[in-house]
């Protein structure tokens, strides 16, 4: 068997790695990957390398008008910006947002960790079995445990299995084949964010280190840039379906039920994102996003169709913040809240009394507030 992981929305699924301003030039808006190996080997046949590794000691991004010639004949590839208008957000931006977190990749290129898929549904699949009085066990555990490590693998535990039982051993997602560099671009994300206004909300942008911008002028925020597949895009691989638990008594020996299956899996995934999209639409409404407002009834229009096609509509990778890897997403639940106030990031913005998260990061589409970075539809054939 095999799936297919179609993009919808931009989807960044990295390996923790990051293109540094000195690894790459900004040219004919598109960023140049520089072959710094193959540059390093020509300039030490001359007297300009000493030059070259002094700049890249102490330079914020490498001097275009000394080097700009390496963008255009040593690039080890090149990926288009989404809008030409990037280019100029790039040249004002500060060095710590020219970081650029890149998709993941082999010796034989980009491709998609199966973990990823594997990671989205078992979130899926921990959101549908929470049980009466779980959290709130958690939450008392909490105060007398030396602070939050591993706190919730017990509560994983309860919801799908130990890891001997645990009901996501029946599948098995294998890394995609290697996709072709050309579905790729450098996406300009920006983090809004909620500010009380006349006892309502309104829209902010982050300013790095502290600060919003407001929200008529996303201009005056921090850019961030990724490089994401863009929409449309696909990835193929194996997917098993391990036929050893369809066995009578090995399902009454791991205690699943009889009717369990892969259209359990997918209607939990399934109803997760149901309630992830809920809130992400209310979010959209506070903030008059209505861009963003009308790309989450389409994702509710796809979720629609996947339930009636057997397939399932997933919040996948990077970008999509605390609500998109937490099975819990009621965070008015006082003992979820109880939970993260003695996380010190989580306790400021709980102590705000707005929503929480206040925060989303909005992936721009030709320069506007368009999209949330992750959503991808899985389907098994």
């Amino acid at each position: 068997m095999r799936y297919r992981l179609t993009c919808l929305t931009p989807l960044l699924v990295g390996d923790g790695r990051k293109l540094s301003p000195i690894d790459y030039m900004v040219w004919k808006d598109q960023v140049n990957v520089l072959d710094q190996w193959r540059i390093f080997r020509l300039l030490a046949k001359g007297p300009r390398l000493d030059g070259y590794l002094s700049q890249l000691k102490r330079a914020d991004k490498l001097d275009f008008a000394s080097w700009g010639g390496f963008a255009q004949n040593f690039a080890d590839r090149r990926i288009p910006f989404e809008s030409p208008a990037y280019s100029a957000y790039w040249n004002r931006a500060s060095r710590e947002s020219l970081h650029i977190p890149t998709f993941a990749a082999g010796a034989a290129g980009p491709y998609l960790p199966g973990a990823a898929i594997k990671g989205a549904l078992r979130t899926g699949m921990v959101a549908a079995h929470w049980k009466s009085g779980m959290l709130q066990d958690a939450a008392g555990r909490v105060q007398g445990e030396r602070g939050l490590r591993r706190i919730s693998d017990n509560l994983e535990e309860q919801a799908v299995g130990s890891a001997g039982v645990s009901r996501m051993r029946l599948i098995a997602v294998g890394d995609s084949t290697p996709v072709s560099v050309s579905q790729f671009k450098v996406y300009l994300l920006r983090v809004s964010t909620l500010q009380p206004r006349g006892g309502g909300y309104a829209l902010g942008w982050k300013q790095s280190p502290r600060g919003a911008a407001d929200g008529a002028r996303p201009d005056d925020s921090t850019p961030v840039f990724a490089e994401m597949a863009a929409p449309g895009s696909t990835f193929e691989g194996a997917w098993q379906e391990k036929a050893f638990y369809s066995q009578p008594e090995i399902r009454r020996a791991v205690r699943w039920q009889e009717s369990f299956d892969r259209g359990r899996v997918f209607d939990a995934a399934n109803d997760y994102a149901a309630r992830l999209l809920a809130l992400h639409k209310q979010y959209a409404t506070w903030t008059g996003l209505d861009l963003l407002g009308h790309q989450v009834e389409e994702l509710e229009k796809q979720l629609a169709e996947a339930r009636q096609a057997g397939r399932a509509l997933l919040s996948i990778g990077w970008g999509g913040g605390l609500l998109g890897k937490s099975a819990w997403l009621d965070t008015t639940d006082a003992g979820y809240r109880q939970i993260l106030e003695t996380v010190s990031i989580y306790g400021r913005a709980l102590s705000s009394n707005l929503p929480f998260p206040k925060t989303r990061r909005i992936v721009f589409v030709n320069n506007k507030p368009a999209s949330l970075p992750g959503w991808a539809l899985l389907e098994v054939a």
